[in-house]
């Protein structure tokens, strides 16, 4: 009577499927699963932190450098043209040199992005948290070489950025002393005096345009003028940025080198261990072989 019952009150239950309840091991097996947060920790745990930040470091250093120093050097070119080289052939040269210097910078640029990212996948590769994430393998005598060549190749790039910064630095002075000489002639006391005219400026000392240039000196009111303009303004604050880029490239390619050289002899320690592994276990499988034909003699003797 019970089972007509039930039979009536649920109608398909003859063709009802019960799905199996869950045991307590499957429960814990699930638990024991590991979640989203966790896979997110552990493949935070294989980023090289070090070289993320030599490498953000080195391509902003580079895009200040390139991207200031390409638009300074435009603004120095219309300066000169305009108040301290009125004939176009006495700085003819200086115009295309300054032109070569900008076809530099977009290959500087180009450059070290493409180079920055190599020693971030690089840096990837060799660090010890990705070598836990993907098990054991295998360095190789290519690999180490690669390593090592790199630890080269970014040792005399920091030598040549050192030189760049020390090449950036001088239009920052030149600027600064046409700057701090404008200062003089708007200080209360040589304003209005008749001693303003005889404050001057000569670019031509500096070696960038030939001294026959006309008129390559500049005294008073009309050095100030020229200090008021838009162009002496950002050329001489853009140079000051670039000089700054370029000192952040050379800090960055210190840090890089210090990475490197870490991951080379890393690299150097985990084939050698490798190597005294392989060693130790051929030695085991012998001392396994020589026991058990010295087994097998006992059993036939």
């Amino acid at each position: 009577m019970e089972i007509g019952r039930y039979h009536w009150m649920y109608p398909g239950s003859k063709n009802h499927q019960y799905r199996p309840v869950p045991t307590l091991g499957d429960r814990a097996s699930l638990l024991s699963s590991p979640g989203c947060f966790e896979c997110c920790i552990k493949c935070l745990g294989g980023v090289p932190y070090a070289s993320l930040v030599a490498t953000i470091l080195c391509f902003s250093g580079v895009a200040l450098f390139c991207g200031c120093g390409h638009v300074a050097l435009a603004g120095t070119v219309a300066i000169l043209e305009q108040h301290f080289s009125t004939n176009t052939s006495d700085h003819a040269l200086l115009s295309e040199v300054i032109q070569l210097m900008q076809y530099v910078i977009y290959g500087i640029a180009s450059f070290f992005f493409l180079y920055g990212i190599i020693l971030l996948a690089e840096g990837f590769y060799t660090t010890s948290a990705v070598k836990e994430l993907h098990g054991e393998f295998k360095t190789t005598a290519c690999g180490r070489c690669i390593s090592g060549m790199f630890v080269f190749l970014t040792y005399v790039l920091g030598v040549a950025w050192l030189g760049v910064f020390g090449f950036s630095a001088v239009p920052v002075f030149m600027f600064y002393n046409i700057w701090s000489t404008c200062e003089v002639i708007k200080s209360p006391q040589t304003n209005g005096t008749a001693g303003v005219e005889q404050i001057c400026v000569d670019i031509r000392q500096y070696g960038i345009i030939p001294w026959n240039a006309f008129p390559g000196r500049i005294c008073g009111s009309a050095l100030e003028n020229i200090c008021n303009t838009n162009e002496f303004y950002m050329s001489y604050h853009l140079f000051i940025v670039a000089c700054a880029g370029a000192g952040a490239t050379v800090i960055a390619l210190i840090h890089f080198l210090m990475i490197l050289s870490s991951n080379w002899a890393y690299l150097k320690d985990a084939s050698k261990m490798a190597y005294q592994d392989i060693k130790a276990k051929e030695e085991q499988e012998l001392q396994d072989i020589s026991r058990s034909k010295e087994q097998l003699n006992s059993y036939t003797c």
